[in-house]
C-alpha cells in the first residue's frame, strides 16, 4: 500500500473528538460508533484511514484512538469497565469541552503511572515520542497480534476451513467449503439456524488480506451471489474502507455482513478456537481468621 502523504492524527489530537463523539452519541457508544464519528467530526480520509498499524489487523488511526481513550479513561473521564459489551461511556454529562487541555491529562496520567513502575504491564509497541510509560488499552494485547499473523499466514485451504470451523461454532447447521476457481469469490456455503426452525442459505468468501476490502469486492461478490441467496458474508484478516461498508448495507442491495481481522480474533477467543484462556489463582491470607484462634 502506498503510503499516504497526509498526516495521521496523534492520539493527543483525538481525545477532544473522542469526548464529543460520545456526547452526540448519547453519552456512550461501542467502540465502531465512537470511531466512525471521530472520523466524520475530523473528516479524515481513506487515504488515511487505510494505513495499517505494522502487521495487525488494526489501522493507524484505530491504535491511536485506542490510546485516546486510554488517557481518558486513566483521567476519569470515559469508562468501559462496567460494560459487559465494550460500550465506553461519559463518566459526567457535565464536561466543559470548551475547557478541555489535552496536554493536561497527558501529565496527569504519565505522573501517575510514574508513581507506580510495578503495575504498568506494556503489552505493544508505543508510538514513538508520543506514548510513554502507561499500559496498552485491553482491545491491544500481544495475543490479539500473535493470532492475526498466525491467520496472515494460513494457506488458503487452511482458512476457508477455520471459516467453516467459526460458522459451525456459531451455530451454523450445514457449512460446505467450495473454493471453486471461476466461482465469483464464492469460498461456501452455510445453513444458519435462527431461533431453532428457521433457516437460511449463506454464501461466503474468505480473504486473508492486510489491506482494506475495497466497494467494487464487495459488488463482485454479490454480483457473484444473484440469483443463489439473498445473504452474503465476508471474512478477512484485514479491514474494509467506510464505502466497503456501506456498499455492504446498500439499500435495494442482498445484505452482506462482514468480519474483519479485529472481529474475526475476538471471535475466536470467544469461542475457544485456537485460544487458550488460563484463568490465574488469587490466594489471600486471613492475617484476622488466626487472631480469633
Amino acid at each position: 500500500m502506498k503510503k499516504s502523504m497526509l498526516p495521521i492524527p496523534t492520539f493527543d489530537s483525538m481525545m477532544l473528538p473522542t469526548l464529543q463523539a460520545s456526547q452526540i452519541l448519547g453519552g456512550s457508544g461501542t467502540v465502531d460508533e465512537i470511531y466512525g464519528k471521530v472520523i466524520e467530526l475530523l473528516s479524515l480520509p481513506n487515504e488515511v484511514l487505510e494505513i495499517p498499524h505494522g502487521d495487525t489487523s488494526y489501522s493507524e488511526v484505530e491504535y491511536r484512538l485506542a490510546w485516546s481513550r486510554t488517557y481518558l479513561k486513566k483521567y476519569g473521564l470515559i469508562d468501559n469497565s462496567s460494560s459487559k459489551r465494550g460500550v465506553w461511556s461519559l463518566n459526567s454529562t457535565d464536561i466543559d469541552l470548551n475547557k478541555f487541555d489535552p496536554k493536561r491529562v497527558i501529565k496527569a496520567v504519565r505522573e501517575a503511572n510514574k508513581a507506580k513502575p510495578a503495575e504498568i504491564a506494556i503489552a505493544t509497541p508505543l508510538l514513538p515520542m508520543e506514548v510513554e510509560d502507561v499500559e496498552a488499552e485491553e482491545e491491544i494485547l500481544a495475543w490479539h497480534q500473535l493470532l492475526h499473523k498466525i491467520l496472515i499466514n494460513l494457506t488458503p485451504a487452511a482458512f476457508e476451513r477455520l471459516a467453516q470451523r467459526l460458522l459451525r461454532e456459531s451455530g451454523f447447521i450445514h457449512v460446505e467449503v467450495t473454493g471453486k476457481s471461476g466461482d465469483g469469490g464464492i469460498d461456501g456455503i452455510g445453513i444458519a439456524r435462527v431461533a431453532g426452525f428457521l433457516s437460511f442459505h449463506v454464501l461466503f468468501q474468505c480473504k486473508r488480506y492486510q489491506g482494506a476490502i475495497t466497494p467494487s469486492q464487495i459488488r463482485d461478490f454479490r454480483g457473484a451471489m444473484q440469483g443463489r441467496t439473498d445473504k452474503g458474508l465476508f471474512i478477512t484478516t484485514g479491514t474494509f474502507t467506510r464505502e466497503a461498508v456501506k456498499e455492504a448495507t446498500r439499500d435495494g442491495a442482498p445484505p452482506i455482513d462482514l468480519i474483519d481481522g479485529e472481529q474475526l480474533v475476538k471471535q475466536l477467543k470467544e469461542l475457544g478456537l485456537g485460544v487458550k484462556i488460563k484463568m490465574v489463582e488469587s490466594i489471600e491470607v486471613d492475617t484476622e481468621w488466626f487472631t480469633k484462634i
